[in-house]
């Protein structure tokens, strides 16, 4: 076991603590920053919840807004939060459906991390009077967590939450 983050992995962090950061309005994958995983001998989720998501309508150029949920297990590598906001703000003037952005995200965090299992989920506002929630999942194929993320979509939203405050 170790303790303590390593001064190599805080070096290559740019935007934690930074008092000068700059926001892209257009969408940038390559805002994303990893660190290493201190404790890649166990499973555990680690998970984000951005209840200000927004992204486009790519026909009415509308902004649409959501919460975007984001569970993973890291393998060796974890994504540092403030990127992840960045990148997630990315999506502000972007034009793509609600399916769309879930599974970009998903596909951007995969080849990032190489997490052990992922999973997005995007809760959006209705507009029009209907609510969109795209989910999508990932384990490492051949694993437990591939068969883990069968599992998880066969069951997912079989008993789903009563209405919010959407």
């Amino acid at each position: 076991m170790t303790t303590g983050r390593k001064k190599e992995d805080l070096d290559r962090l740019t935007l934690l603590g930074s008092q000068g950061t700059a926001y892209t309005f257009t969408y940038d994958p390559g805002v994303l920053e990893t660190f290493d995983n201190k404790h890649p001998y166990r499973d555990y989720f680690v998970k984000f919840n951005c209840p200000e998501f927004t992204s486009l309508c790519p026909m009415t150029g509308q902004p649409d807004f959501g919460t975007m949920y984001i569970s993973y297990i890291p393998d060796v590598k974890m994504v540092e939060s403030k990127s992840l906001k960045l990148y997630l703000f990315s999506f502000r003037n972007h034009g793509d459906f609600h399916e769309d952005c879930v599974n970009i995200i998903m596909n951007d965090l995969i080849g990032l991390l190489a997490p052990r299992y992922i999973e997005v989920w995007g809760k959006f506002t209705p507009r029009g009077g209907i609510s969109i929630d795209p989910y999508c999942n990932y384990g490492k194929p051949d694993t437990k967590y591939g068969r883990m993320a069968e599992q998880r979509l066969l069951q997912h939203d079989l008993y789903p939450e009563k209405v919010d405050n959407r």
